[in-house]
């Protein structure tokens, strides 16, 4: 894989995803600022007047019904105008936010399936992890999309995510407009998970979440390896004391966080793995930034 030249297929390709990635993040992260009142259901006026025209992903199974109590009622139908009226734009941008962290899985997958089946001719999986550039750009493209994941339900909770879905759905007269709404609808789907102080996580989150679209777990594998053995920034020639190791490590740490989560049964089932991953990663630091603003207490 040439480092020198912008030519390179798998090096362009890499490139377009990571950069991709990192506008769709910056993108939840403004977007996330700005949820329109009516679908966070915090406001006694809102709930009055738009309790009844906002639905969730329930919607989907009784659409006939929902449907058939806001015509027969007009004050249903000006709320639902209204509604429509004042925020179909903004919420057209959150969906096209969504189904642009759909898209990204879905062209990560190709180029992962094309890596696999020699479209990318001299090149293979060993190759670009073992080129600098391929190896830093390959773990980054998969790290951004758990990272999306995360700071999607972190920052837009499920629950006003599904309103905010069929708000859309239905303010765009339904599926025939919209032709990835089922995978979004997928994708976006409650976990329960609740964010704050003292975040509220269900059972197995977010491994199931992250499992909803997953990549090739034999992929995820190699990367992981590659990550385990390899200082892939060339960071412990400027750490060189031991003190600071994790320090000189923690883009890697935080990458290993991210896609171990893709990889459950190494998570929980391989204790060699995970006792060498926190021997060099975290032997002497257990809070862990995943993100700019974004940290975990291990």
């Amino acid at each position: 894989m040439s480092t020198s030249s912008g030519s390179d297929p798998v090096r362009t390709s890499l490139l377009k995803l990571v950069s991709r990635g990192n506008a769709i993040i910056a993108e939840l992260l403004r977007l996330s600022e700005h949820i329109p009142s009516p679908f966070l259901q915090q406001d006694k006026d809102d709930i009055k007047k738009y309790g009844e025209v906002i639905f969730d992903f329930r919607y989907l199974s009784t659409a006939e019904a929902c449907d058939h109590r806001v015509q027969s009622r007009q004050d249903l139908v000006e709320a639902e105008e209204e509604l429509r009226l004042n925020h179909l734009e903004r919420l057209e941008r959150f969906y096209l936010a969504f189904e642009s962290i759909w898209k990204y899985v879905t062209d990560l997958k190709t180029f992962i399936e094309n890596l696999s089946n020699g479209i990318y001719i001299s090149h293979t999986f060993e190759t670009v992890l073992g080129d600098t550039d391929g190896k830093q750009l390959f773990s980054e493209a998969i790290y951004l999309y758990g990272v999306m994941l995360l700071v999607l339900d972190a920052r837009i909770e499920g629950v006003v995510r599904e309103r905010m879905v069929i708000a859309y759905y239905r303010g765009k007269g339904g599926v025939h407009d919209l032709s990835n709404v089922e995978d979004v609808c997928r994708l976006c789907r409650n976990t329960n998970f609740l964010a704050g102080p003292v975040p509220r996580r269900p059972p197995n989150y977010p491994e199931e979440y992250f499992a909803r679209f997953p990549l090739p777990r034999e992929v995820i594998q190699m990367v992981v390896g590659r990550l385990r053995s390899d200082d892939i920034y060339n960071q412990l020639k400027a750490y060189p004391s031991p003190e600071h190791r994790s320090t000189a490590l923690a883009t890697q740490a935080a990458m290993l966080y991210i896609m171990l989560f893709f990889v459950p049964e190494t998570l929980k089932a391989e204790a060699a793995t995970m006792r060498e991953i926190c021997d060099k990663y975290f032997a002497d630091n257990w809070v862990l930034s995943f993100y700019m603003g974004f940290t975990v207490d291990l």
